[in-house]
């Protein structure tokens, strides 16, 4: 064999050992959490669970990862949208149940690592919802 077809195999073995280790990292878990904080920093995710979204995908780990987040969903429900953003070290989730015309705000970094504190509800404004409508139906871009 000569040795550019082998460094063509290698590349490719490397590549698809990569791409299976990424695709069985597990729903939920702390290193989902690292692999998706580019993608949704100062973004709002629609949240749904089949197909799943980034945002589905998100709020799974976040929830993994924050026990009072599970908590809060157990008892408030799953929201339809997610909205993430970081400053000074803490993270801000923004839950938003729009079926309710309610959000949640959360604010992570409080004491221990996995601490999170809640604010609201809030009231969703009519622009907010048409926001989140154009959002779910693919009209308007997350960025």
């Amino acid at each position: 064999m000569s040795k550019s077809l082998l460094k063509f195999i290698s590349c490719g073995l490397i590549l698809l050992t990569l791409t299976s280790a990424i695709s069985c990292v597990p729903s939920g878990s702390s290193l989902e959490l690292r692999m998706t904080d580019a993608a949704a920093n100062n973004h709002i995710m629609f949240v749904r669970e089949n197909p799943p979204t980034l945002g589905n995908r998100r709020l799974l780990a976040l929830a993994n990862y924050y026990p009072d987040l599970y908590t809060f969903m157990q008892m408030q429900g799953t929201p339809r949208f997610l909205a993430e953003t970081s400053k000074s070290g803490n993270r801000y989730l923004i839950l938003y149940y729009p079926e309710a015309r309610k959000q949640f705000v959360c604010r992570s970094g409080v004491g221990s690592s996995r601490a999170i504190e809640f604010s609201g509800p809030h009231p969703i404004t009519p622009g907010e919802l048409k926001t989140l409508k154009k959002i779910e139906t693919g009209g308007v871009p997350t960025g």
